[in-house]
Parts: structure tokens; sequence; C-alpha cells
């Protein structure tokens, strides 16, 4: 693939000259890819950052608050929401869907090929009794599946988790979550179940939204460590929790990894 995608996390390599910098400069790479009929055709994952949606992005930075009666700061200016939301990347919609009294219609004729393992179709549906006894079963609902005609491959030991794009809840849908040894099983493509929760929605749900978030994170072994607060670290408390009060964006200069 060319013009490669760059997401926090995730850079190609061809970035960066790889003479000019040392290993250690060059970030983990996830590589997309699709069937060669489809490569003009299928919508390319994009990174999470540039996926913000409009209303984040007309939201105000401040509101009042009628209980403290005070303007408060919103979500807007709250680094970890928004980290979360643009990390990774975003697999978006293959085309329009037509949604009517709960029936799902569209248009996407795609072309013949030297691949043909693959189905036709941008939407699936799961029986609702692979999820009987979850909170997820509906005798009335139903699971879609949205198709993805993208293989997805990270480098060795990482996996990619995959989800709901985070925060979005104005999405009709709530993808589920699964994690995938994508280094591994990097030759087949990766499907995305969701419950449709908005049995009122009527309209198109337009190509190009976000079916699901694919977070790469290394595998490694976790223990916890338990103790108690104590010495230095009850003082250090106090002042962190304290800090915001005085200085709102401390967060942003202080304790907020650079991103690249």
């Amino acid at each position: 693939m060319t013009n490669e995608a760059v997401s926090p996390g995730a850079v190609s390599p061809e970035a960066v000259s790889s003479a000019a910098a040392p290993p250690e400069a060059l970030s983990p790479t996830v590589t997309f890819r699709c069937p060669p009929e489809l490569e003009a055709i299928v919508p390319r994952p994009i990174p999470a950052v540039m996926g913000i949606p409009d209303w984040f992005k007309t939201m105000p930075a401040k509101a009042f608050s009628d209980i403290v009666q005070t303007e408060q700061m919103t979500v807007k200016k709250c680094p970890p929401f928004i980290d979360a939301m643009t990390f990774g990347f975003l697999i978006p919609l293959v085309t329009d869907l037509h949604v009517e009294n709960e029936t799902f219609t569209w248009q996407l004729d795609l072309p013949g090929g030297a691949i043909t393992s693959y189905p036709r179709s941008p939407l699936d549906f799961h029986d609702n009794s692979q999820v009987i006894g979850t909170p997820l079963f509906d005798e009335d609902g139903f699971i879609i599946k949205f198709t993805n005609f993208w293989t997805i491959e990270t480098p060795p030991g990482y996996s990619l988790l995959v989800t709901h794009p985070v925060n979005r809840y104005d999405l009709p849908f709530t993808t589920l979550t699964g994690l995938v040894d994508t280094d591994l099983y990097k030759d087949d493509f990766i499907n995305f179940p969701a419950q449709w929760r908005n049995r009122e929605f009527q309209g198109v749900l337009p190509r190009g939204t976000p079916v699901a978030q694919c977070l790469p994170i290394k595998r490694e072994l976790w223990t916890g460590r338990f103790g108690t607060i104590a010495g230095d670290a009850i003082s250090l408390l106090q002042e962190t929790t304290t800090a915001p009060d005085h200085d709102p964006g401390i967060y942003r200069r202080q304790f907020r990894a650079p991103k690249r």
C-alpha cells in the first residue's frame, strides 16, 4: 500500500528515514491489506485522530453549572477523553446503509477478482442464540456484523483491541469488543459484530461512519502489586489532587505523554 495513514502509536517506516534515525526511533506499524480489485472502492482505515466527530468539534470548552453556579470545563478539555478517542485506527463503513423499520438496504456492487473467499455484502447478522445468556441477548433484537474488507497485521508481540469507536455514544449501534492476536492471525478478515441499539433509528448510516476502533497493544504478562499511600506519596497525592483547581492545564503540560 502507498500513502500510509499515520496514527499515534502506529507510524509508517516510510515516514521516517531509516538511514537517519536509530531503530528505536521507528514506531511500530499496523499494515492493512485489501483485495486488489477493492483498493479503489472501499474506504481505507484512518488514524482515529482524523475521525473526530462534528459534535466534539462544535461543543463548548466550558459550560455553566446550575449546581455549583460557575462555569465548568467540558470533556472537550479533558485529555484522557480525547486521547482515548484519537488512539489507533478507525474502520469506516464501506457504503451507505439505509434503515427503515429495522430493515437494512444498500447498494454495493463489488467486482469479481482473483480472491473470491470474502462476502460481497457490507452487513451480515448473528443468530440471537449466539449471545443467549449474556446481557446482549434480546428476544426481539438482533446482532449485526459489519463486514471488513481489510486484513490487519501488527508487529510480533502486538495484538489488536477491537472495540466500539471510543466515546461514540451517538451511533445507533455498539460494536462488541474483542482482542485479536493480529501478529499471528493476519491472513484473514476480522469482521465486527455489533448490537443494534437504537430501534427507532430511521434514515441513512453514511459511508465512512466508524464501525470499529482498533487499538494496538503490546502483549505482556502483568503482575498486580498492592500497598498503602505513605511517606512522600501523601503530600504528592494532595498536591496532585488540588493542582487542577488552580491550573486546569497542568495534566496536559506535566502528566500527558508526548504524542508522535
